[in-house]
């Protein structure tokens, strides 16, 4: 499926059901938040407050699942694979779409994946050992960096992992610190424990990657944080994508900006 487009169809005819890794290179992919209109503008300001984790691309009107900016004949409700509903701090559900959940209070927030950012890694001559895992998916871990918080919303941050070359971790940090719209540069490189990652085989979701001898862990801040947010906050409701299955739109990674 070579483009944005192509795999949002797939997603909404059912074609496709699964993660969104590797999709459409080059375009950003989104995380995605809803909530109700009441609880909006406190999530806007964490955005604001916490732009690794959160960096936003668009934000939706209240009742609108149709994003106006970021892809074209785009539906949220039913172009994501996979989503996930909180309730009262918990994971109550997965469902394949929101037909039956949405209202008229909804308001959805996009945010930019560091999947986005895998194709200008490659070109810099950065493997990605998660490109080439059964699963090819990057694991996510509970961090103990503290999120600022907004409203009622706090909670820690979540982190991705990739395994890189200790050779070429100034070529990872400058390639990626040029995408803020993907988590930008890291937030950690080196010891897992220095932010509260006791064990790297014990992940939030999906499987673990082995660090070889010749790699150092580094983190990124990760889009999942809001799903930390929801549980530590124990916030009414939350709707966001599964991770991993992702929205993808029709912006470049070299034209995307953060919206604020």
């Amino acid at each position: 499926m070579a483009t944005p487009a192509q795999v949002r169809q797939a997603v909404r005819s059912r074609r496709w059901t699964g993660a969104t890794v590797g999709m459409a290179r080059g375009h950003i992919q989104a995380n995605l938040a809803i909530l109700p209109q009441r609880h909006a503008f406190d999530f806007l300001r964490f955005c604001l407050l916490n732009p690794k984790p959160c960096p936003l691309i668009e934000v939706l009107d209240a009742g609108d699942p149709r994003p106006r900016s970021c892809a074209a004949d785009a539906d949220l409700r039913t172009d994501l694979s996979r989503y996930r509903v909180f309730r009262n701090g918990e994971l109550v559900e997965e469902v394949p779409d929101l037909l039956g959940l949405w209202r008229d209070d909804h308001v959805a927030f996009l945010m930019g994946c560091s999947l986005s950012f895998d194709q200008a890694m490659l070109d810099a001559g950065i493997p990605l050992r998660h490109l080439d895992a059964d699963t090819g998916r990057i694991p996510v871990y509970h961090s103990s960096i503290a999120c600022t918080p907004a409203g009622m919303l706090r909670g820690n941050m979540m982190v991705s992992m990739r395994p890189i070359p200790r050779r070429l971790l100034v070529a990872t940090i400058e390639t990626t610190g040029r995408h803020p719209i993907a988590h930008g540069s890291p937030v950690h490189v080196g010891d897992p424990a220095d932010i509260g990652i006791a064990d790297l085989g014990h992940t939030y979701s999906n499987p673990p990657v082995p660090v070889r001898d010749d790699e150092i862990p580094v983190f990124w801040g990760c889009g999942v944080t809001p799903q930390s947010v929801a549980m530590a906050s124990g916030i009414p409701e939350m709707i966001t994508h599964a991770t991993g299955h992702m929205f993808l739109t029709d912006l470049t990674l070299g034209s995307a900006k953060v919206l604020c």
